[in-house]
């Protein structure tokens, strides 16, 4: 399983970017769904979850109220909107399929990594 993150871009502190996570050839319905993100020189790290049937969303703290994930299952798509982006949000953001979401944190997750998105926010 290997899914598609796009919409990263460079933008300025203070800024917005809406991230997708699309998949080709199976289904997200009944899958939870992770974002994960790599700054340079740092271990990939968590940002967020989505269970099933958004009974369970997961924030890190670093992200808390600034992000919120959510997903169209209609259009087989989970989205990351990202608002008052700083500087230290700048990395690689990946989606990935998860095992379960838990409202501490992310399940085991499962498949491989695709590209990912690049985002980038000047100070």
């Amino acid at each position: 399983v290997q899914l598609q993150a796009s919409g990263g871009g460079l933008v300025q502190a203070g800024g917005s970017l809406r991230l997708s996570c699309a998949a080709s050839g199976i289904t997200l319905d009944y899958k939870g769904i992770g974002w994960f993100r790599q700054a340079p020189g740092t271990e990939r790290e968590g940002v967020s979850c989505i269970s099933t049937r958004e009974r369970t969303t997961y924030y890190a703290d670093s992200v808390k109220g600034r992000f919120t994930i959510s997903r169209d299952n209609a259009k087989n798509t989970v989205y990351l909107q990202m608002n008052s982006l700083k500087p230290e949000d700048t990395g690689v953001y990946y989606c990935m399929t998860l095992l379960v979401c838990y409202d501490r944190g992310l399940g085991p997750h499962f498949g491989s990594w695709g590209q990912g998105t690049l985002v980038t926010v000047s100070s």
